[in-house]
């Protein structure tokens, strides 16, 4: 069973930058299209971004030009850096293997821990 474990979140100022990491044992990532979804308090969990196996993207409208999502196949990980925070983008962050269109991320997989991103002064 594919299991993912998202790493690097952390408590950052407004305007700074997190990149988190999201890996796998076992299971070659570069054979799926992973999603980045995040979930703020009091709220449903909301897609991010999210890359095919062959590096095509998709970014949610809020996130555009902030953030970018790549994959280094050799670490197995993928990755979602994360520029210009606002406090808006405070939620725990969460990666799954997904379903990729130009438009959509539909996660197929159980969510796992997550890594907690705080944006605060």
């Amino acid at each position: 069973q594919l299991q993912l474990v998202e790493s690097g979140g952390g408590l950052v100022q407004p305007g700074g930058s997190l990149r988190v990491s999201c890996a796998s044992s076992g299971f070659p990532l570069e054979r799926y299209s992973i999603g980045w979804f995040r979930q703020a308090p009091g709220k449903e969990h909301e897609g991010v971004s999210c890359i095919s196996p062959v590096g095509a993207t998709n970014y949610a409208d809020s996130v555009k030009g902030r953030f970018t999502v790549s994959r280094d196949n050799a670490k197995n990980t993928v990755y979602l850096q994360m520029n210009s925070l606002e406090p808006e983008d405070t939620a725990v962050y969460y990666c799954a293997a997904a379903l990729y269109s130009a438009y959509d991320c539909l996660p197929l997989t159980d969510w796992g821990q997550g890594t907690q991103v705080t944006v605060s002064s």
